[in-house]
C-alpha cells in the first residue's frame, strides 16, 4: 500500500492475506511446530490487523511487520504453553493416546533442531532457507548489517550440523 495508508477496507487487509498468508503460516509452523497451532496463529494475527488497522509504506514494510508480529505472537503461544505444562503432564499420565496423536503431528529432526535454535538465528534460517530470502533482504527487513545476517546464517548452520551430527565443516 503506497504512501503509508492504513490497510482498513477489507479488499486492502484482503490483499494483505492473499499476499502473506502462505508465509505467516511457514514462520508460525517454524515457531510452534503443529499445523493446527500455525493455522490458529495464522488466523489470529491477520484477526489483529483487521482489529488495529497498520500503516504500511508498501509490502516490504507490510511484510516485515507480518514477520515481527507472527514471531512475538508465536512466543506469546509458547510461553503460555509452557505455563500450561504440568497441567499436561498430568493429562497425559492419565491418558497415554494423547503422546501418540503429538508424535503424529510432531517436526522432523531438523525442523525441531531449527525450533530449538536461539532467536536470533532462527529469524535468518527461516527468512533465508523457508522465504528463499537474500541476506541483503532479510538485513533490510530485520534492520541488521548483511554481514550480520550472513554471520548469523553462519553460525545457525554450525549449530545446526553440531546438534544433528553432521561432520561438515
Amino acid at each position: 500500500m503506497a504512501g503509508g495508508q492504513v490497510a482498513r477496507s477489507v479488499g486492502s487487509i484482503e490483499g494483505i492475506y492473499r499476499r502473506h498468508v502462505q508465509m505467516v503460516y511457514r514462520l508460525c509452523y517454524s515457531y510452534l511446530g503443529s499445523s493446527a497451532e500455525a493455522e490458529d496463529a495464522t488466523q489470529a494475527l491477520f484477526m489483529k490487523l483487521v482489529e488495529h488497522p497498520r500503516s504500511f509504506e508498501g509490502e516490504e514494510h507490510e511484510k516485515a511487520w507480518l514477520i515481527v508480529a507472527a514471531k512475538n505472537h508465536c512466543l506469546d503461544v509458547l510461553k503460555s504453553a509452557a505455563r500450561s505444562r504440568v497441567v499436561a503432564l498430568d493429562e497425559r499420565v492419565l491418558e497415554p493416546s494423547v503422546e501418540d496423536e503429538v508424535l503424529a503431528d510432531e517436526p522432523s529432526e531438523a525442523m525441531r533442531a531449527i525450533l530449538r535454535l536461539p532467536e536470533k538465528y532462527k529469524d535468518v534460517v527461516f527468512l533465508h532457507y523457508f522465504e528463499g530470502k537474500r541476506t541483503d533482504e532479510i538485513a533490510r527487513m530485520l534492520g541488521s548489517p548483511p554481514s550480520t545476517i550472513r554471520n548469523r546464517l553462519a553460525d545457525a548452520r554450525a549449530l545446526l550440523r553440531k546438534e544433528l551430527g553432521g561432520g561438515r565443516t
